[in-house]
């Protein structure tokens, strides 16, 4: 990414921030506006802004911004709350994200026979990961009762870290079978366990043993104004390049830390809420970069290797793929039929999809068959960005005429700020 490109991505940002609520009465979110503007100025086949999808710098902001983001909603889920309200998002994580994950696979491989079975699964885990940030509105909406509200967030927030470990392992598996790596069988499947072993132990120390620092600090009054927010900002950032660097999962690292950080952050520390801001904002801040370069890079590839079997898998998995396991994993948890339904939909697929879809052209290369691959994800992501944007607003707003009399009884107004983006 060269320096002019990154100066006007800086302008749009600044532009974004400016006009953002305004953008919000409009349905218009930023992934959609960085992904058009990417398409625009930086297409390879006419756009004034350099830009390649092969570079080095690019794949890098990529990864550190899920990092970020694995890190933050890791840290930041309240887990006093969540034990309060746990059957519904337990559900959603322990039953509906593995029958996503299966389910897409078994859609991708019916539907594209040239795929080997590992190619097929990476489809089916990249994209089962939900992202918060396509639903916004709905998660915002106080009017909403809390625990759909809370379901949803825990949710986006915990399942691209849980999946991480399988499209990984299917990256791999999937670059032996379509000889890309010259490595024997059994490293192939030992070595992502191995960096999964790595990242855990490389996040939990360093989640836990940060935690611990800064509230000794803290504390002992060592620390000046917003030191404890600058610290918080190293943990996901030596976590991620620690596991790199000794061979393990930098993802896996970063997610862990989140869990082990929060967990370990003392409870009647001064301003905990907002120890992990600042990640958070930067991390924030650095998407709006990746969907920009969805927009320049993938969107191109997915109209290249685009056919009639894109759309109907992108309508299946935004659909089947989603709202059958999510009916599956909430047989029992006494939610009504509009609420089931509400939660099925709003399973907006993210930047965790395109990070593996950036993974995938990293590790597999740009063959035929890994474009059809990544076209499928690509375009999957880009109608849930219009979709699920376009629809956040208007569908959160009849639900909550519908059900936000019981919004008070889920907790109130302290409840409700406990949610964290």
């Amino acid at each position: 990414m060269t320096a002019s490109t990154l100066g006007v991505l800086m302008l749009l940002v600044l532009g974004w921030a400016v006009i953002s609520e305004r953008l919000a009465r409009w349905n218009i979110t930023a992934p959609l506006v960085f992904t058009l503007t990417g398409f625009l100025l930086a297409n390879p086949s006419w756009g004034v802004l350099p830009l390649d999808v092969e570079a080095p710098q690019v794949h890098l902001l990529a990864e550190l911004t899920l990092a970020l983001l694995l890190f933050s909603d890791a840290a930041r889920v309240d887990m006093t709350l969540l034990r309060r309200n746990l059957r519904v998002p337990g559900r959603l994580l322990g039953i509906g994200l593995p029958l996503s994950v299966i389910l897409g696979s078994l859609a991708a491989a019916l539907l594209f026979n040239d795929f080997t079975w590992a190619l097929a699964g990476f489809i089916g885990a990249a994209l089962a990961p939900t992202d918060a940030a396509l639903s916004a509105q709905v998660i915002n909406d106080a009017r909403i009762p809390m625990r759909v509200r809370l379901a949803l967030n825990v949710e986006s927030g915990l399942n691209d870290g849980i999946v991480t470990p399988v499209v990984v392992f299917m990256l791999s598996v999937a670059a032996d079978q379509l000889g890309v790596t010259d490595s024997d069988h059994d490293a192939t499947v030992i070595r992502p366990l191995l960096e999964l072993g790595i990242g855990i132990v490389v996040g939990a120390v360093i989640g836990l043993g940060s935690a611990k620092l800064i509230a000794l600090g803290s504390r002992r009054r060592w620390m000046l104004s917003g030191g404890r927010r600058l610290a918080a900002l190293t943990v996901p950032l030596s976590s991620f390049a620690l596991a790199v660097t000794v061979g393990g999962n930098g993802f896996i690292a970063a997610f862990v830390a989140g869990i082990a950080f929060g967990a370990a952050l003392p409870r009647d520390m001064a301003d905990r809420d907002k120890v992990s801001e600042l990640p958070e904002l930067v991390g924030e801040v650095l998407s709006f970069g990746v969907w920009f370069i969805f927009g320049a890079a993938l969107v191109p590839i997915a109209f290249e290797y685009f056919s009639g079997w894109t759309l109907v898998y992108a309508a299946v998995s935004l659909t089947l793929v989603r709202l059958l396991p999510v009916a599956l994993a909430l047989l029992g948890a006494r939610q009504d039929g509009a609420t089931v339904l509400f939660i099925g939909w709003f399973g907006p697929r993210g930047l965790a999809s395109v990070v593996f879809a950036l993974l995938a052209v990293e590790e597999l290369g740009q063959s035929e068959i890994v474009g059809q691959a990544v076209s499928v994800v690509t375009f999957t992501v880009l109608l849930s960005v219009i979709l699920h944007g376009m629809s956040a607003g208007p569908l959160g707003s009849r639900y909550a005429r519908q059900h936000g009399d019981n919004a008070k009884a889920d907790g109130g107004p302290r409840a409700r700020r406990q949610i964290h983006r």
